[in-house]
């Protein structure tokens, strides 16, 4: 799911699907709640924190699907002079997908 190379690490797609039970909720707002759920783990699984996080790419079905992400995204990233860049692109996802998320992080200090 990530590949850290000395202080880089980066992801492939992480989606909205439970780990518990492996399915993706139907609800957009649970799928996004499950993205960054997943994100912080793949962050974890790598020795990062939000805080090396140094861009976020969303794949998202519709736009609207922003609306979703916004109060995740100011709840892991609650200063706004410290935030990551972020990019938000329409795509054609598999079809139980609507948000998925690619992240690029510099890991300062392992946190493993």
């Amino acid at each position: 799911m990530a590949a850290r190379v000395g202080p880089l690490l980066v992801s492939s797609g992480i989606s909205g699907q439970d780990p518990a039970t492996g399915e993706v909720p139907a609800d957009v707002a649970d799928q996004v709640r499950l993205v960054f759920a997943n994100l912080g783990r793949v962050l974890a699984a790598g020795g990062a924190g939000a805080g090396d996080v140094a861009k976020l790419t969303f794949f998202v079905r519709d736009r609207a699907v922003r609306a979703a992400i916004d109060p995740h995204w100011l709840e892991m990233f609650p200063d706004a002079d410290s935030r990551p860049a972020r990019h938000t692109l329409t795509a054609d996802l598999p079809p139980v997908f609507d948000v998925q998320c690619e992240v690029i992080a510099y890991v300062t200090e392992d946190a493993r």
